[in-house]
């Protein structure tokens, strides 16, 4: 449970990063994304209290509504409300903080139920939009299948070797621990007997991958020197169009300064250089794509900003849902303390544990947004082997439930793949803690960095001491975490294989919790009345 929730903070952390880079200085994203919590409580005081059970009706009046926060975005950002709505990294990380702690521990119909209602409808119908796009557009993919970056492992984005900082990269997309733990808690309250697990669990997982295919899509139509603008850390950018384009070319792609500035007036914002975390990027490939389709140029900045509260409405709905996650764990270790804190409606351990989670996921929300050598390019890493061993917590439950019950030869079926989630996670964390390269080892970054200061130099990115001793800072704490990650999780593994020995050894000894097998009458007429739920097929 330690293990789960440590990393689970770091999860949190850096997905609300993602959010702070897509709406920092962008008063139209930060507008409509603000829009739809009070388009969420209507939704849910009018299918409660107002209409209740009016599914239908809720959801095409939510969905209106949201396209009327786009829409009304563009006003605000050319009228004198603009100021009020463009805010800064650091003014985010607090904004965030504070929904968090409120979405936590409001009731769940109230916000939580009724915007990921709406973050689903939103997610499903935008990609297939989307999918619809790319077949109609036919988009040239103008990124290289192979880059020099996959060989050198000098990446400006994410340095290291392509094995195994590729698979840790994708994260989601392949394989998600996140996804396993929520979904552990969803997936039963979806289904009544167990064959239905497959459509529900797998189905949904499937999505998730053609969500990761769609956005690989969406970058790789974007022009290589534009994507690196964008994504690079601000550090090697500059802040100008002039610094970037420099910057860009050193790395061996062409950008013109006009091209930058003409890329970020044409989606209506101020800047797209350093724009990192994947939200921007998806955003500008998806509006190139649209607006190919739908609207044409004209509409692109809608089609931007469209993307990007689509992508902000399901990243919050995943923090407020991980937050509320967060603190039932708390609780039930600090239940354990004292046994009042333990109980999920006594409303001061509430809002007590509440308050500490978001407390740690914002430190790391925070130091994300004022890193010297850019918050996403350092954390993202951090956050792609943490949810990989998450993952690998997930598959070794898996297989030593298989083992227990009686199943041994079905468990090379979640023992294969998590031999090689153990296998990429456990090289990457090894190589983020050991390597003597300042660009993928978090101790030789540290390093690197304390000698500067000894000097009494300041090293690139860095533009003061101050910022050298945030880097030393940020760097200790990346590489600890991430041993502390490895450590937990090699214990949390080595006593599975324990527990599952015994199993072997002594089949039927060991005690398990898992419900014995009930044949489910479901389907069968004549015993419609008497329906088990949540029985095995």
């Amino acid at each position: 449970l330690v293990a789960v929730f440590a990393i689970m903070i770091i999860l949190l952390g850096v997905l609300a990063l993602v959010v702070v880079n897509a709406l920092a200085h962008s008063p139209w994203g930060t507008f409509s994304v603000a829009m739809t919590i009070p388009i969420a409580l209507f939704m849910g005081f009018w299918m409660h209290r107002i209409r209740p059970g009016r599914v239908v009706e809720t959801s095409f009046i939510g969905v209106a509504l949201l396209l009327l926060a786009i829409a009304g975005g563009s006003w605000v950002q050319n009228s004198s409300l603009a100021s009020a709505f463009t805010l800064s990294p650091t003014t985010l990380v607090f904004c965030l903080v504070g929904y968090g702690f409120v979405a936590s521990v409001l009731p769940v119909w109230m916000l939580l139920a009724p915007r990921d209602y709406l973050s689903t409808f939103m997610k499903i119908g935008t990609i297939a939009l989307l999918a619809v796009g790319v077949v109609v557009a036919a988009p040239v993919l103008r990124a290289d299948a192979v880059s020099d970056f996959a060989t050198s492992g000098a990446g400006p984005v994410f340095a290291g070797s392509l094995f195994p900082f590729l698979f840790i990269t994708i994260a989601c997309g392949a394989l998600s621990g996140f996804h396993a733990l929520v979904s552990s808690g969803t997936t039963p309250k979806l289904i009544q007997k167990e064959s239905q697990v497959r459509l529900i669990g797998y189905g949904a997982m499937l999505m998730e991958s053609f969500v990761a295919i769609m956005a690989l899509i969406a970058a790789a139509t974007l022009e290589p020197g534009l994507y690196y603008a964008m994504n690079a850390p601000a550090g090697l950018l500059g802040t100008t169009a002039q610094s970037a384009a420099h910057a860009v070319s050193g790395l061996g792609f062409t950008i013109t300064p006009d091209q930058l500035t003409q890329a970020a007036k044409a989606v209506e914002e101020q800047s797209l250089i350093a724009r990192s975390g994947g939200a921007p990027t998806l955003a500008v490939g998806m509006s190139e794509i649209f607006s190919g389709v739908f609207g044409g140029t004209a509409m692109k900045a809608f089609w931007y900003h469209f993307a990007i509260m689509f992508e902000a409405l399901f990243i919050l709905t995943t923090v407020d849902a991980g937050t509320r996650v967060g603190r039932f764990m708390l609780q039930d270790m600090l239940g354990n303390v004292w046994k009042p804190v333990g109980r999920v409606n006594w409303k001061p351990g509430i809002w007590l544990c509440s308050a500490l989670v978001v407390a740690a996921w914002g430190y790391f929300l925070y130091t994300g947004a004022t890193d010297p050598l850019g918050g996403i390019n350092q954390l993202f890493p951090l956050f792609g082997i943490a949810n990989q061993l998450l993952a690998a917590i997930a598959l070794t439950v898996c297989t030593t439930v298989l083992v227990k019950s009686g199943k041994l030869r079905w468990a090379w079926v979640t023992g294969v793949p998590l031999a090689w989630v153990v296998a990429i996670t456990f090289t990457a964390g090894w190589q983020k803690i050991f390597s003597d390269d300042p660009r993928v080892g978090f101790f030789a970054q540290r390093a690197k960095y304390a000698d500067g200061i000894d000097a009494g130099q300041v090293l690139a990115p860095a533009k003061t001491l101050d910022d050298m001793h945030t880097v030393v800072t940020n760097s200790t704490v990346d590489g600890v975490l991430i041993a502390v990650f490895l450590l937990l999780v090699a214990v949390v593994i080595v006593n599975a294989g324990v527990v599952c020995a015994r199993a072997v050894r002594a089949p039927g000894a060991s005690p398990t919790t898992e419900a014995p097998y009930v044949e489910s009458r479901i389907d069968v007429p004549e015993q419609a009345g008497e329906e088990l739920v949540g029985v095995r097929s």
